[in-house]
């Protein structure tokens, strides 16, 4: 996964090798007629609703776009039914995977041309270090609760709704609300506008 560092930015380099990795991902999806991998497609979206709440880009730190854009970084090699499908299996699961996540974008970042102490932040932001006193962190759980609500509430609805378990969704929800800041939040209102159903006048 090596990439050309002699004429890139190591933050152009940095994001070409995750996008390299995510395309990896075995997992495919229709994106706009065509077979594309599942981070990959999860990743862009991350970086489109970073936009929303930041619409220059060019402001946000590069450390916080490269954590944005790999938060799930080679998620899919460590399933979740690699854990016991319980709540402690659940929280085991994510837990193990934000270290890994971070620990190996951390060295993607050196590989890049990044400091250890720029690569350091970058990890700490997977890691969802300081979430309600560090500002960026609060931005990319912001940016990953709106891409859940685009692009996984929907299934998750549905799966509940089948067990007839509409307060679970509700519950889902609320959790979801809670992670966010008022800014986030704000933008959740406007996309739940354009979406068949009722929960969140329930949150």
């Amino acid at each position: 996964m090596a990439a050309d560092t002699t004429s890139s930015t190591p933050f152009q380099t940095a994001l070409e090798l995750i996008d390299g990795a995510h395309s990896l991902d075995p997992r495919k999806v229709d994106h706009e007629g065509d077979e594309v991998a599942y981070e990959l497609v999860y990743s862009r979206k991350m970086t489109h609703f970073l936009s929303q709440l930041r619409p220059s880009l060019d402001d946000v730190p590069e450390t916080l776009r490269l954590a944005i854009r790999a938060q799930h970084f080679r998620r899919w090699e460590v399933p979740r039914s690699s854990y016991p499908m319980t709540r402690v299996g659940y929280h085991s699961w994510r837990t193990f995977l934000k270290k890994r996540q971070a620990e190996l974008v951390s060295r993607l970042c050196v590989e890049a041309g990044y400091g250890e102490a720029d690569a350091e932040r970058v990890a700490a932001l997977i890691r969802k270090e300081d979430l309600k006193s560090d500002a960026d962190t609060q931005l990319l759980e912001d940016v990953a609760c709106l891409v859940f609500l685009e692009d996984k509430f929907e299934e998750f609805k549905n799966g509940y709704d089948k067990e007839g378990g509409d307060d679970k969704v509700v519950d889902i929800l609320r959790k979801t609300w809670a992670k966010m800041s008022v800014e986030g939040r704000t933008v959740a209102q406007e996309l739940a506008t354009g979406m068949p159903y009722e929960h969140f006048n329930r949150i």
